[in-house]
C-alpha cells in the first residue's frame, strides 16, 4: 500500500501545469506576448536588474515585437507614454515601428514624442541601428520636422538642454524648413550658426543677455542653461523661485548647495509649492518619485521641505482605491527585491529599490483600506509591527527594512491557509522570482496555494503586481487572477476594477487593446 499521509488527495482543483522556468530557476508560467511586451513596456528599464543585463532586455523587447501585431506594439507605446510615463521602453518600441510598420509610426510618434527629451530618445535609438537602421529615413524626418515646426520658442528652448544626441544634432540631421525669418533666426542660434539676433524670441534674447552680463536680469528658462557665466547666490534664489514643480522636486540638494534655503522665506515658500495639490496633480508625479527625492535628500535640505515631500506624497497616493472586503497584501522582501528599481546604469543607479516601491504600494494599500493585512515574505512570513499614525513613507521605511533571503511566492498564501483565512482579494507585490519553494507537483506552489485559498473563499480574488519584468509569473492569468505591471495610477485603477468584479484576468492586455491608434 503506498504511503497514504504522502499521496493523500490534495485539495481544490488542480493548479495549472507550468510551462516556464524563470530566471531564478524556478518553475513559473510563461506570460502570453502581448501580456510580457505590455510588462516590459509598463516596468522595463532597459538597464541591467537582478536577474537580466540590459542587452538582455532588448533582445527581448525586440522578440516581443515581432511576436504581436504591428497595431499592437503601437498601442502599447501609447499606454506606456500615456498612463505609465514611460520613457525608454515607448520610445524603442517607436523606433521599432518606423523600420517594420511605418504605417503606425505617425499616430504612435505624435502621442509618444510629447517633449523634447522624449523627442531625443526616439532619435537616438533610431541611430543606434538596434531597430535595424542608422539613419532616419525619409519618414521619421518629416514626423521630427513637422514635431519641431509645431513646438513653440518656449518648448524649443526647453528641448535644448540634453545631449547625445542634443537638439542642435537633431535639426542639422532633418534640415527642418523655417516658416518665419524669426524661426529661421532662431534655429540658426539653437545650432551655433551667424543669425540677425534683432529676429530672435524674446526669451532668447534675455537668456544672451544674462550670459554676457551676469548682472542682467535672469530670464525664465530652464537653469541648465544658465550655468555658462559662474551663478551667484541670488541667481539660485531667483532660480527656485520660478523653477515649476518636477524642476523643484528635482534639485533639492543642488538649491541646498548654492544656499538658496538659507535665504530667508526660502525654505517655506519651496515647501509651499511642494505641497500645492494642484501642482502636484499638473506634474503627474508617481509616489516612487516623492520617495526618490525623500530619500536623496541631503542634510542641507529644511526639515520643513522634507516634511512637504512627505504631504506631496500622501496628495500623490490619492488615486489608491477603496477596496471591499478584507485584502492582504504579500509583500516580497527577498534579496532579488533590493535591486534599484529603475535598474544598474552607470552614474544614473536610483537609490530607491523594488523593495522600497513594493513597500510603498503596501503602506499606501493599507492607509486607504484599514483591515488590510501586510504579510511581508521572504522563505517564510515576517510579522512587521506597523503604528497607523505613521505616514505612509514611514511605514514604507519600517517595511523595507526587512529586506533579504531567497524567494517563496507561495509561503504567504500557504500561511493564510493554515490560518483558514477568510479574505476577498490577495495582492502580491513582487517580481515573481520564485525559486525556494517546494517544486512537486504540475504546478507552481503559489496556485497550488490559491486553489486551497479558493476552496474556503470561492469569490476571492489574486492580483500580481510585478515590479520588474521577466516575462513569467507565479500565478497563472484567468478570471480570477490578473496579472499586471508597473507602479503608476494606471495600476491603481485596474485594481479597483478587478477586485470589483468589473475586469476579467485578460483586462490589462485588453485595455491595451482598446487605445486608439
Amino acid at each position: 500500500m503506498a504511503n497514504k499521509q504522502l499521496f493523500k488527495t490534495q485539495p481544490g482543483r488542480l493548479p495549472p501545469a507550468t510551462d516556464a522556468i524563470n530566471e531564478a530557476g524556478g518553475v513559473a508560467y510563461a506570460l502570453s506576448p502581448k501580456a510580457a511586451l505590455a510588462q516590459y513596456a509598463a516596468t522595463g528599464c532597459l538597464n541591467t536588474t537582478y536577474y537580466a543585463n540590459a542587452d538582455m532586455q532588448l533582445d527581448t523587447v525586440l522578440a516581443l515585437c515581432v511576436a504581436v501585431e504591428p497595431a499592437f506594439v503601437a498601442k502599447t507605446a501609447i499606454y506606456a507614454r500615456r498612463r505609465g510615463q514611460m520613457k525608454d521602453m515607448p520610445a524603442l518600441l517607436t523606433a521599432w515601428l518606423a523600420q517594420h510598420s511605418p504605417e503606425f509610426l505617425e499616430p504612435t510618434f505624435a502621442r509618444i514624442v510629447d517633449n523634447g527629451r522624449m523627442l531625443r530618445n526616439v532619435v537616438q535609438i533610431l541611430r543606434s541601428g538596434v531597430v535595424g537602421r542608422k539613419s532616419l529615413g525619409s519618414r521619421p524626418k518629416r514626423l521630427v520636422q513637422h514635431w519641431l515646426a509645431g513646438r513653440s520658442d518656449a518648448q524649443l528652448l526647453s528641448a535644448s538642454v540634453g545631449n547625445d544626441p542634443s537638439l542642435a544634432d537633431v535639426l542639422k540631421m532633418v534640415h527642418p524648413k523655417p516658416a518665419t525669418p524669426e524661426r529661421a533666426a532662431f534655429y540658426a542660434w539653437l545650432i551655433g550658426k551667424p543669425h540677425d539676433a534683432a529676429m530672435l524670441p524674446e526669451v532668447v534674447k534675455a537668456l544672451d543677455r544674462f550670459r554676457d552680463d551676469a548682472e542682467a536680469p535672469i530670464p525664465d528658462v530652464p537653469f541648465e542653461l544658465l550655468t555658462a557665466p559662474p551663478l551667484r547666490p541670488q541667481h539660485w534664489v531667483a532660480i527656485a523661485c520660478q523653477a515649476p514643480w518636477q524642476m523643484t522636486r528635482m534639485n533639492l540638494n543642488t538649491f541646498a548647495r548654492h544656499e538658496v534655503f538659507k535665504v530667508g522665506g526660502m525654505a517655506q515658500r519651496i515647501a509651499e509649492r511642494l505641497r500645492d495639490p494642484v501642482a502636484i496633480r499638473r506634474a503627474r508625479v508617481f509616489p516612487y518619485q516623492l520617495l526618490s527625492a525623500y530619500t536623496m535628500t541631503g542634510e542641507g535640505v529644511p526639515e520643513i521641505v522634507r516634511d512637504a515631500l512627505q504631504d506631496a506624497l500622501e496628495v500623490a497616493l490619492e488615486n489608491v482605491p477603496e477596496l471591499p472586503g478584507q485584502v492582504y497584501v504579500l509583500l516580497d522582501v527577498s534579496g532579488s527585491m533590493a535591486s534599484p528599481i529603475t535598474g544598474h546604469r552607470k552614474g544614473a543607479t536610483s537609490k530607491v529599490r523594488c523593495v522600497d516601491v513594493a513597500a510603498l504600494v503596501a503602506a499606501a494599500l493599507s492607509a486607504k483600506n484599514p483591515a488590510t493585512k501586510i504579510l511581508p515574505f521572504d522563505t517564510e512570513v515576517h510579522v512587521v509591527p506597523l503604528n497607523r499614525r505613521d505616514s505612509v513613507l514611514t511605514q514604507a521605511k519600517t517595511l523595507a527594512a526587512f529586506c533579504g533571503g531567497g524567494t517563496n511566492c507561495g509561503r504567504p498564501l500557504a500561511t493564510l491557509n493554515q490560518r483558514k483565512a477568510a479574505g476577498d482579494l490577495v495582492i502580491y507585490v513582487s517580481d515573481n522570482e520564485s525559486w525556494a519553494d517546494p517544486q512537486r507537483g504540475r504546478g507552481t506552489e503559489t496556485m497550488k496555494q490559491w486553489e486551497t485559498f479558493r476552496q474556503h473563499n470561492p469569490k476571492a480574488r489574486l492580483v500580481c503586481i510585478d515590479l520588474q519584468p521577466y516575462g513569467t509569473t507565479q500565478a497563472q492569468t484567468r478570471d480570477d487572477v490578473l496579472n499586471v505591471g508597473g507602479f503608476s495610477d494606471a495600476v491603481f485603477e485596474v485594481l479597483a476594477r478587478f477586485a470589483a468584479g468589473q475586469l476579467g484576468g485578460d483586462h490589462w492586455v485588453r485595455e491595451i487593446e482598446a487605445v486608439e491608434v
